[in-house]
């Protein structure tokens, strides 16, 4: 029998002074049963550092070809396409293709920059994607704070991200490793 995703809900509040962008967004996420707590924040993470109207997550890991979070246009075309970890420059294509703008998420420390040195130089020509790095030892620090109920205040300040969840407190500083030329 296949085990069943457990659900989380989410109270994530926004403050992206870089964007000027402030909202509470109420989320229930679905955490399909091989997903980390690390991926799970990174996750929530990622939707912060890209939120806006209309944002929402995909079916995720039980899906190939959507992202793990899309915001799609009143036609049905996919504006925003958010994808995490280290997909193959197959992968990277196809998204690029689809979407007005493509923003990857990448993860896992040493493992992370040996994927990237592999498809950095094939990933040139997409003028709409964008390659984050997010740092091994700051991810780990955010799987800590998984909760099955959660109330983050995420603050987005000079490229930095500071992450509370009841006295806990993480910091982030995503590396752009490659950005839009949208």
């Amino acid at each position: 029998m296949a085990q069943k995703a457990t659900i989380y809900k989410v109270e994530l509040s926004v403050s992206d002074m870089d964007r000027h962008y402030y909202e509470t967004h109420k989320l229930t996420v679905a955490k399909h049963p091989s997903e980390t707590d690390e991926r799970l924040m990174v996750r929530l993470l990622a939707f912060a550092l890209s939120a806006r109207e209309e944002l929402e997550f995909s079916r995720g890991l039980s899906t190939d070809d959507e992202p793990d979070i899309w915001k799609k246009n009143f036609s049905g075309d996919i504006e925003l396409w958010v994808t995490l970890g280290l997909p193959s420059e197959k992968i990277v294509r196809q998204s690029c293709g689809k979407a007005k703008e493509v923003i990857i998420y990448s993860y896992g420390g040493k493992t992370a920059e040996v994927w990237w040195d592999k498809v950095k130089t094939t990933t040139t020509r997409f003028e709409n994607l964008t390659v984050i790095n997010l740092a091994a030892a700051e991810t780990n620090a955010l799987a800590k704070m998984a909760n099955r109920s959660m109330r983050l205040q995420i603050n987005i300040q000079d490229g930095d991200v500071m992450i509370s969840f009841d006295d806990t407190i993480a910091y982030v500083t995503p590396l752009t490793w490659k950005e839009s030329s949208n």
